[in-house]
């Protein structure tokens, strides 16, 4: 990319086209989703100004960008931003935790696809006790929909006859995965909480409030997926 003071002479020099007009004045703004810039006739591709956030997303709001029912989506905790940003994946309305969001469509099409394994951990309270042999099923994997889920690491916290806390690290992303793991071994999820994506956790974050990435998390999740070496 040019420097400002070099941008500028090339356009005194009549060198930049935008949409096929040459400019000649200073300090045009564009936009970088609609212009095409070109300069000595080869086009320029605009740096994208990027922006990932992570949201401790509570229970009661839904995952989507507007809702024609009035009811409280995640966007309504989010601050406002010079750029439009998309939730990456989903979570149930009445499920909680950890929740990206960015403009980069391409790190967020490769986070939620299967082929890049990225590991998403959630803490899961049930009622009853999850007797060992179901943690053996998870592990292994149980049957949605005829498909076998992919094998899952389990991790108990507590349990006894009334709830089991369980800690579960997938690497899928099927619609109400979680939950219809349980409810395939007989179990009614009470509470469900997304601890991490990626290896970037809501631990420190209160419920209901965002961060912006740190540079490490981003650069951390664009290894994971291939886009940076």
């Amino acid at each position: 990319m040019a420097s400002r003071r070099e941008a500028d002479r090339l356009v005194e020099e009549g060198r930049v086209k935008v949409n096929g007009q040459v400019i000649n004045k200073l300090g045009l703004k564009i936009d970088e989703e609609r212009d095409r810039v070109e300069v000595d006739g080869r086009p320029v591709r605009l740096p994208k100004n990027f922006v990932y956030l992570l949201l401790n997303k509570p229970s009661g709001y839904i995952v989507t960008m507007d809702d024609p029912h009035k009811r409280k989506t995640v966007m309504e905790l989010l601050p406002s931003l010079p750029v439009r940003v998309f939730p990456v994946g989903r979570l149930d309305a009445e499920s909680e935790g950890a929740l990206l969001f960015t403009n980069d469509g391409e790190l967020a099409h490769r986070l939620m696809h299967p082929r890049y394994q990225v590991k998403k951990v959630y803490e899961v309270r049930v009622k009853g006790f999850v007797e060992d042999k179901d943690l053996e099923k998870l592990k292994k994997g149980v049957y949605l929909d005829g498909r076998r889920t992919a094998p899952a690491r389990v991790e108990v916290i507590y349990r006894n006859r009334e709830n089991s806390l369980i800690h579960l690290e997938i690497y899928e992303g099927r619609k109400h995965e979680v939950r219809k793991m349980f409810y395939a071994l007989g179990f009614d999820v009470r509470k469900l909480k997304r601890l991490s994506i990626g290896g970037v956790t809501i631990k420190g974050l209160r419920r209901g409030f965002w961060r912006h990435l740190k540079p490490e998390e981003v650069e951390k999740l664009k290894k994971l997926t291939g886009l940076q070496q």
